[in-house]
């Protein structure tokens, strides 16, 4: 162990209890003598347990069909989510605004994020009224584990082929070690030219097969030269998850008015586009700490908290890079209507 590594033993032995996930930046958990003692698996083991546990004290927050969908397949789609007339409303709201927005370039692909904060929903009351409704939350609090108000942005992706290298997240791919979600509710129809999400069904259960291959991947993910998969979002190729008895994914081409929410501990990609393509969607993103046993209160339910942690993990970014004195990899590129083309 070098005298860099000595120096951040501590921190990265605190680490080890948080949601901490990077086999590269953490020698401990990268460390190949550790995991071939079941280190990443232990704690695999223990963040599945504690998410299940909460997750039993959260049913009330949805439908038994919804929670069997879930439980089945590690995802849950609702088309025609709302009244045909209120959908009308709240499309028309969010087309016809013009918001502060932030793009990242990953390959061929930018992805555009406008913060939902407080301020921008009491501008689009339908909007407003759909995050802050039963159905979504419920699902995301569900799905996530955890009793907390989600992470939420308006999110265009638009793909421009052949500009660029491929998009990475059109590798099947496991967000971290625990159950975290991730919802889109898609506000134009999605075909399957537009490279839509996909998942492979059942990959969010710990099944003998998933442990093993997990353990594989351990011994030598801080050595990957696969950025993300060093980072501890593993990448899978198709044979290695049917050997982990998962021979097929389904995609999710769907019409606007349409939802979806999924544990993105499970395997999913954003499919390759076969032309230019633009998906708006309103994404959330809620994930908890693996070993927290509680699954809330948040104090980001609390009247003027609420509905700004978009924003607040924009001030945390900026303040990041400044102090980095680095690009932040979500700048804001002006102020623009949710379609608009790409500025990046």
């Amino acid at each position: 162990m070098g005298s860099k590594s000595l120096l951040l033993a501590p921190l990265h032995a605190v680490q080890l209890a948080t949601g901490t996930s990077s086999f590269k930046d953490n020698a401990i958990i990268g460390s190949p003598a550790l995991n071939r003692h079941g280190l990443h698996v232990k704690r695999i083991n223990l963040a599945d347990r504690i998410a299940r546990s909460r997750r039993r004290r959260l049913t009330r927050w949805l439908s038994k069909k919804h929670r069997d969908a879930y439980e089945d397949n590690g995802f849950v789609l609702i088309e025609n989510v709302l009244p045909d007339e209120v959908f009308r409303a709240l499309s028309e709201e969010v087309e016809a605004s013009v918001f502060e927005a932030r793009e990242m370039k990953q390959g061929d692909t930018v992805t555009r994020f406008i913060t939902l904060s407080p301020a921008v929903l009491r501008r689009t009351p339908q909007l407003e009224t759909f995050v802050n409704g039963d159905l979504f939350q419920g699902l995301m609090r569900y799905v996530g584990a955890g009793n907390i108000d989600p992470l939420v942005t308006l999110h265009t992706v638009l793909t421009t082929l052949g500009k660029g290298r491929p998009d990475p997240q059109q590798t099947f791919h496991s967000d971290t070690f625990h159950s975290t979600a991730k919802s889109w509710f898609f506000l134009r129809d999605v075909a399957v030219e537009d490279g839509p999400f996909s998942y492979v069904p059942g990959s969010h259960r710990l099944t003998k097969a998933r442990l093993e291959w997990e353990y594989e991947q351990s011994l030598t993910a801080a050595s990957s030269p696969i950025h993300p998969h060093s980072r501890g979002s593993f990448r899978a190729s198709g044979d290695e998850l049917a050997a982990m008895g998962h021979p097929t994914f389904v995609s999710f081409p769907v019409p606007a008015n349409s939802l979806v929410v999924a544990d993105t501990h499970g395997f999913h990609a954003r499919r390759p586009s076969t032309r230019p393509s633009t998906r708006l969607a309103v994404y959330g993103s809620l994930r908890v700490g693996p070993f927290m046993p509680f699954a809330g209160p948040d104090i980001f339910d609390l009247p003027g908290l609420k509905n700004r942690k978009a924003q607040m993990l924009d001030w945390m970014r900026c303040a990041e890079a400044k102090v980095l004195r680095k690009k932040e990899s979500q700048p804001i590129v002006g102020w623009l209507r949710p379609g608009d083309p790409a500025v990046r």
